[in-house]
């Protein structure tokens, strides 16, 4: 399985998305082709309410410990809840250009 189809997996099964966007960015990087080393999510679920940004995490942090020990380089996170989402218009900041 690919690195890409393993966050997606885990991060499903850990948190029950209304949203999930994984995205491998790893093309905007110095990276070989077909490399997935730099990643950004998008990450919507009610596990979220009550939680502060950095307890959200930290849970994705520990929950892909084993990724980012060994493949991935850079995570980009963002995470809401349902009404955290709504309230942004359902849009999440787009990773800047690194090339």
């Amino acid at each position: 399985m690919v690195i890409q189809e393993q966050i997606t997996a885990k991060l499903t099964e850990a948190f029950t998305p209304v949203v999930l966007e994984v995205e491998n960015e790893s093309h905007k990087h110095r990276s070989d082709h077909g490399a997935e080393s730099h990643f950004r999510v998008v990450l919507v679920s009610e596990a979220f309410t009550g939680l502060r940004l950095i307890a959200r995490h930290r849970a994705i942090n520990e929950l892909l410990a084993q990724e980012l020990a060994n493949d991935i380089h850079a995570l980009a996170l963002h995470t809401f809840t349902p009404q955290e989402w709504e309230a942004k218009g359902q849009q999440a900041n787009r990773s800047p250009a690194c090339r």
